[in-house]
C-alpha cells in the first residue's frame, strides 16, 4: 500500500506496478550516500597526496585529480541543493529555488504546456498525423474491441438508468407533452396534414381497403340482409317478399361497392374528398370546428387511463432496457456490438467518412482549447499554488532527486579529470 503524502504536498504516487514511495526514499538515500562517499573518497586522496608529494613528486597529478574532484563534487552538491532547499540552512540568495518559485514555475509551466501542447492549430496537426478515425475504426473493427466498447456503453447506460427517479422523469414527459403536444393547438397543424393527404391522394387507399374489406363481408353474409329485412317487415307481408327484397338489395349493394372500387372518380370518392376539404377549411377557419378538436385533444390527454399507460409504458421501457443492458448474449447488447463493427469497418473503408470524423474530431478539439484551454492551463498553476513549499520540494525532490545525484558524481569525475588536466598542462608549460 502506498503512504500518504503529507498534507499540503503533491500526490505524486505512480500507477500500481511502480516503485512505492518508501522504495524512492531508500533508492534517494543510496544514491546520496555514493555521491557522498565519492566526495569523501577525493578528500582522503586528495590528503594523503598533499601530504607525500614532496616526497613522491608524482602525486602532485594524483592530489590535483582529486583537489578537482572535491571543487566538482562540492560544487554540484551545492546546485543540486540549492534547488530544494538553502545549503546547511544558509539563506543564500538564489537558493531553495522549489519552496520559493513555486508558483512561478506553476505559471510558466502553464505557459509552456499551453503553447506547446494545447494550441488549436498544434492539435489540429497532430490528430491529422495520427490518422485517428482509420486507427479507431481498425481497433473497433476487432469484435473483442467492440465488445469492450459495448460494454462500457451499457454500464454507463444501466448506471444511468438505475440512478433516474421514476417519479421525476414521469413528470419529466408529462411537462414535456404538456407543453409541446397539449398546449399548442392542434387543429392548423391537422389541417395541413389532411391537406397533404388530400393533396397526394394517400387517402385513396384508405377508401379502396374499406370498400374492399366491406364487399368482402357483404358478400359473405347474405343471411344478414334477410334476417334484417324480417325484423323490420308487417306481419302481413310474404315471407317469399322478404327474401326477394333482401336478396334484392344485397345484390344493389354489392354493385355499387363493386363500382365504387372499379371506378377512380366515383361520385362516392368525390364526397369524401369533398367532406374532407371541407374539414380541412373548418379547422382552419371555423371556431366551433377548432373547439370540438381543442376539445377531444384534452379530453384524451386527461384521461386517467391515458396516464395510467404512459407511467406504466415508462416503466416497462426502464426494466425492458436494464435487463437487456445486464445481459451480454440480450439482442441490444449484440446489436451495439454489430453497429460499433460496422462503424470501424466503415471508418477504414470510406474515406470520405473518415476525412469528416477526422475534421469533426479536430474542430472539436480546437474548439474545447478556444473555449476552455485557459481553464484547464489554470488548473496547474492554481495547483501548485496551493502547495505547501517546503513539503511540494521534499516531495519532488523524492521522486527527481535520485537522478540528480547522478550530477553530483559526474562532477567529481569530471572536476577530477579538469584538475588533472589543467595540472598536467601548467607543469609542462611552465616547468
Amino acid at each position: 500500500m502506498h503512504p500518504t503524502p503529507e498534507r499540503g504536498a503533491p500526490d505524486l504516487r505512480l500507477q500500481p506496478g511502480g516503485p512505492t514511495e518508501a522504495e524512492r526514499a531508500a533508492a534517494l538515500r543510496r544514491m546520496k550516500t555514493v555521491a557522498t562517499g565519492l566526495l569523501v573518497v577525493m578528500a582522503v586522496i586528495f590528503t594523503i597526496a598533499f601530504l607525500l608529494q614532496d616526497q613522491y613528486p608524482w602525486l602532485s597529478y594524483v592530489r590535483a585529480a582529486a583537489e578537482g574532484g572535491m571543487v566538482g563534487a562540492l560544487a554540484d552538491w551545492f546546485a543540486v541543493t540549492a534547488i530544494f532547499r538553502h545549503p546547511l540552512g544558509l539563506k543564500i540568495p538564489h537558493t531553495a529555488l522549489i519552496p520559493r518559485k513555486k508558483d512561478m514555475i506553476g505559471e510558466t509551466l502553464g505557459d509552456f504546456v499551453h503553447q506547446n501542447f494545447m494550441e488549436g492549430e498544434v492539435v489540429e496537426e497532430k490528430l491529422g498525423q495520427l490518422a485517428l478515425s482509420e486507427r479507431t475504426g481498425a481497433w473497433l473493427r476487432q469484435r473483442p474491441h467492440a465488445e469492450r466498447v459495448a460494454g462500457e456503453v451499457s454500464t454507463a447506460a444501466e448506471g444511468l438508468l438505475s440512478a433516474t427517479d421514476d417519479g421525476a422523469v414521469r413528470d419529466l414527459i408529462a411537462s414535456l407533452v404538456q407543453r409541446h403536444m397539449v398546449e399548442p393547438e392542434w387543429s392548423p397543424t391537422l389541417a395541413t396534414v389532411l391537406e397533404n393527404v388530400v393533396t397526394q391522394r394517400h387517402h385513396d387507399r384508405v377508401v379502396d381497403l374499406l370498400v374492399s374489406h366491406t364487399g368482402d363481408w357483404v358478400a359473405a353474409h347474405p343471411d344478414f340482409f334477410v334476417s334484417t329485412v324480417r325484423s323490420r317487415s308487417p306481419g302481413w307481408v310474404p315471407e317469399a317478399l322478404d327474401h326477394l327484397l333482401a336478396e334484392r338489395i344485397h345484390a344493389e349493394l354489392l354493385k355499387y361497392l363493386a363500382a365504387v372500387r372499379a371506378d377512380p372518380d366515383h361520385e362516392l370518392r368525390r364526397s369524401i374528398d369533398q367532406w374532407l376539404q371541407d374539414l380541412v377549411r373548418d379547422m382552419r377557419s371555423d371556431a366551433d370546428t377548432r373547439a370540438k378538436v381543442e376539445s377531444l385533444k384534452t379530453s384524451l390527454f386527461n384521461d386517467p387511463r391515458m396516464q395510467e399507460w404512459a407511467g406504466k409504458a415508462w416503466a416497462n421501457a426502464k426494466a425492458t432496457l436494464l435487463a437487456q443492458l445486464k445481459e451480454p448474449t440480450s439482442d441490444l447488447h449484440l446489436a451495439l456490438v454489430s453497429a460499433l463493427q460496422d462503424l470501424g469497418a466503415r471508418l477504414q473503408e470510406d474515406p470520405e467518412l473518415s476525412a469528416r470524423v477526422d475534421g469533426w474530431a479536430g474542430t472539436a478539439a480546437n474548439h474545447v482549447l478556444r473555449q476552455y484551454g485557459p481553464q484547464i492551463v489554470g488548473v496547474i498553476g492554481e495547483t501548485i499554488q496551493r502547495w505547501d513549499g517546503q513539503k511540494a520540494s521534499r516531495t519532488i525532490e523524492l521522486y527527481m532527486g535520485r537522478d540528480l545525484q547522478f550530477i553530483r558524481i559526474n562532477g567529481s569525475i569530471v572536476g577530477a579529470l579538469a584538475g588533472l588536466a589543467i595540472h598536467t598542462v601548467a607543469s609542462l608549460l611552465l616547468s
